[in-house]
Order: C-alpha cells, then sequence, then structure tokens
C-alpha cells in the first residue's frame, strides 16, 4: 500500500467521522477492509476495475456477509474519491454484490434468564455483597432491562442515571439519541455499585485509566453463564439484548417501540425478532380474530 493510499484512508474515515458519525468500531472496520484490499491489489486509490474484479477470488474462502462489508466499505471510499475530484472514474461497480441473508439473533428463555439472576441473588445475599458482584449486577441488569450494546453499556458516564428519572438518552450507531427506558431494578442496582465508584471518576464502570472493555464484559457475562450451569457459547452481551428484545416482543411490545428502544434506524433490523413469535401470533388470531367466535356453518 502505497503513502498517498494511507494518507486517503485517514482524510475518508475523517469525513465518515465528521459527516456520517461513525463509530470508533466502524471506522476500524474500514480501516482494516480498505487496508486488506490494498495488500491484495497492491494500490488502493489508483487500482484499475480489473484489480477489483480479482477480489472476488481472493475473498472467495470468506463468508458471503463478511464480502459484502467488505465490498461495501470499497464502494464508499470510491465514492468519496469521486465526490473529492480524486478519481475520474468509479470503479467500484466490479465489486461483488453476494446474496446474504439476515442471521436470526441466538434465542435465550426466560428460564435461562431466571438461572441468571438466580446466581447474581446469590452473591448478593453476602453480607456484605463484593464489590464486584454489585457491578455484575448493575451491568447484567442494564443489558437484559434496557438492551444496551456492549460499546453503550460500558462507557455510560457516572451520571448518566439519575434517581429520579426513569430513563436514559443515548447516542448509539450514526450518532443517532434515543430515550432508553430503566426500570426500577436496574437504577437499584446501579445505585448500590455507584457507592463503589470513585467520586473523580467520569465512567460509571470505571476500569484502569479509562472504562470497563467490552472484551471484558463479555468474559463475565460468559462465567456468568457457567456458573448457572448454561454452555457459555450460548450467551454474550448481545444474546442479553437479543433477549430484551425477544422477551418484550412476547409481552406484547409494538414493533416501533422497539425499535425505538433499541435504536434501529430500519425497522427491517427489529423485524428479525418477530420469527420467535410465531406461535404467539397464531394462537393470537385464533382466540381474538371475529371469525374464532363464530361457529362454523355446514
Amino acid at each position: 500500500m502505497t503513502s498517498d493510499d494511507r494518507a486517503l484512508i485517514d482524510r475518508f474515515l475523517e469525513m465518515m467521522a465528521a459527516e456520517r458519525g461513525a463509530s470508533p468500531n466502524t471506522l476500524l472496520a474500514y480501516r482494516t477492509d480498505l487496508t486488506g484490499a490494498a495488500a491484495i491489489m497492491g494500490t488502493l486509490a489508483q487500482a484499475p476495475k480489473a484489480a477489483l474484479a480479482d477480489l472476488p477470488a481472493a475473498w472467495a474462502s470468506l463468508a458471503a456477509s463478511t464480502v459484502a462489508r467488505k465490498a461495501s466499505a470499497l464502494r464508499a471510499f470510491y465514492a468519496f474519491l469521486a465526490e473529492e475530484g480524486l478519481r475520474d472514474d468509479d470503479p467500484s461497480a466490479a465489486l461483488p454484490r453476494p446474496a446474504t441473508r439476515r442471521p436470526l439473533p441466538k434465542v435465550m428463555s426466560a428460564a435461562d434468564v431466571d438461572r441468571l439472576f438466580a446466581v447474581i441473588a446469590g452473591r448478593l445475599a453476602a453480607d456484605p455483597p463484593a464489590r464486584l458482584d454489585l457491578r455484575l449486577s448493575a451491568l447484567v441488569e442494564l443489558l437484559y432491562g434496557s438492551g444496551l450494546r456492549a460499546t453503550e453499556l460500558v462507557s455510560l458516564p457516572r451520571r448518566a442515571l439519575s434517581a429520579d428519572r426513569p430513563f436514559l438518552i443515548l447516542r448509539g450507531k450514526g450518532g443517532r439519541e434515543r430515550l432508553v427506558p430503566i426500570s426500577d431494578r436496574a437504577r437499584a442496582a446501579v445505585a448500590a455499585w455507584l457507592a463503589h465508584v470513585p467520586a473523580d471518576s467520569p465512567w460509571l464502570f470505571p476500569s484502569g485509566r479509562s472504562h470497563l472493555s467490552r472484551i471484558r464484559l463479555y468474559q463475565m457475562i460468559k462465567s456468568l453463564a457457567a456458573a448457572a450451569g448454561i454452555p457459555p457459547d450460548r450467551i454474550s452481551p448481545h444474546v442479553l439484548r437479543h433477549a430484551f428484545a425477544t422477551h418484550l416482543l412476547e409481552g406484547g411490545a409494538d414493533l416501533r417501540a422497539l425499535q425505538a428502544m433499541l435504536g434501529h434506524a430500519d425497522i427491517g433490523t427489529t423485524q428479525i425478532y418477530t420469527h420467535v413469535d410465531s406461535r404467539r401470533l397464531v394462537e393470537l388470531v385464533n382466540s381474538r380474530h371475529p371469525l374464532a367466535t363464530m361457529t362454523p356453518r355446514r
């Protein structure tokens, strides 16, 4: 990869951050995909269309979703070059467009959630409860009770939650703000944890010089699952977010309300949760539809 390529990638990522509000994780993914493509082709910004046509062969062993993501990053990069007058053409038409299917979320039963909270309750029964168990309680209550993303959770400011306000306002993916309801249980768990947070910490979940990392959160959830007798590979912070959405929908939540709480820009993303509710929908038609109470004619 040439020095010009590195400079243009930097300019592209600055634009994505400033104009489109791309998150640090998104920017890192773009940089990885662009530098990887440059390594394959030898150059990036001035790569001919024929060089891009060779990429599918290099990506042949990758999943369709991964190929689609890499191709999307390159399309955005070449569109940026064209808009800035840095290329006379846009060669991205040569990139593949693999057909992808949105994967269904892992489903976690309410019984499994109960087992997680039973382990936490057992630990909190100690007198006094351990500091790290109070932290774990607050984390899991917010994950399952509010459907926060892992990054949103670990980076919460110390004063994000207020004792007299049953919600918080988050800036999530793409810089979009949303209102997130916070249950009484979660507020109580956070209040208990706050007593152990240093007064000068800007973070609700501090760790070292920054906040708790997503990787450490992931490890904590896996460890909790093992203690509850649940296979750790079935659970992650994101699976708890899925459980929040799935169980709300099963309880009768409106899909649009769920979209707002999860912070999905597209209702299509929220609709992946409707697959888990098919049995309830059938029961709903059989019990609530006007025809259900009518005697069939012979």
